[in-house]
């Protein structure tokens, strides 16, 4: 209720209040207050201006038609439950060219985490959401990947062998998961599942785990949450 009354109050004054303003006007405690407004401003629904809190764009978003939602609108909440499923960063890329960007990215509340900037391009071939994407490409296509794409090392683990990687994309094909060990940044392994719509690529989810907490059971538990966050955000956009 306090923070339906928050968002309340401030979208009433669209200039923006102050912090003690609203513990004055809606009789909240300071303490309790300062929680609550650092995460609807971290879930963009409020924005500061220096000391004012403003409406934020999600505010916005939740108006929004559904057939004007973007892509990366309707990735967001599933990228949110993933990352509390696993408490791992979490991720969901689309394909560029011969490159993936990070469209919606949620960093996990871990002392030892991995983050990627939303915006940031990375080679398909060395992580676990390019691979999970290259693996349904059509075999045209994918001849195109290798003949126009240099597989740059970027660790020693890097696949660099077109024969090596097409084998492994062979068994992603398979289990439906793209892995990386190490291959774009040292320490980090990443699991990766393609979204398909009616034959056509979405994007892929992702999640990426410190090495010191990848354990069978996280892999098991990350793959799961992979699998429900592609199953029901497929679902909703062939619903539409």
């Amino acid at each position: 209720m306090r923070t339906i009354d928050i968002l309340e109050y401030i979208a009433a004054r669209p200039t923006g209040v102050v912090a003690q303003e609203i513990a004055a006007g809606l009789a909240i405690p300071v303490s309790s207050l300062s929680y609550l407004l650092a995460t609807l401003v971290e879930r963009d629904y409020l924005t500061r201006d220096g000391r004012r809190y403003l409406p934020g764009n999600a505010l916005g978003r939740l108006a929004a038609p559904r057939t004007s939602l973007s892509l990366a609108d309707r990735a967001r909440p599933f990228v949110k439950t993933l990352r509390r499923h696993v408490n791992e960063t979490a991720s969901f890329f689309i394909q560029d060219l011969w490159q993936l960007e990070a469209v919606v990215t949620e960093t996990a509340e871990q002392s030892l985490q991995y983050s990627i900037a939303v915006g940031a391009r990375s080679p398909l071939h060395c992580l676990a959401a390019g691979k999970a994407i290259l693996a349904t490409l059509p075999p045209a296509d994918l001849d195109a990947f290798f003949a126009a794409a240099p597989l740059a090392a970027f660790t020693p683990s890097t696949i660099t062998d077109e024969a090596a990687l097409r084998a492994e994309l062979d068994d992603v094909r398979d289990s439906g998961v793209g892995r990386t060990n190490g291959e774009y940044t040292a320490g980090i392994r990443g699991l990766g599942m393609a979204a398909t719509v009616g034959g056509t690529v979405l994007g892929a989810f992702a999640v990426a785990i410190p090495l010191p907490r990848f354990t069978p059971a996280t892999e098991t538990r990350a793959i799961d949450a992979l699998a429900q966050a592609v199953a029901r955000f497929t679902a909703e956009v062939a619903n539409d």
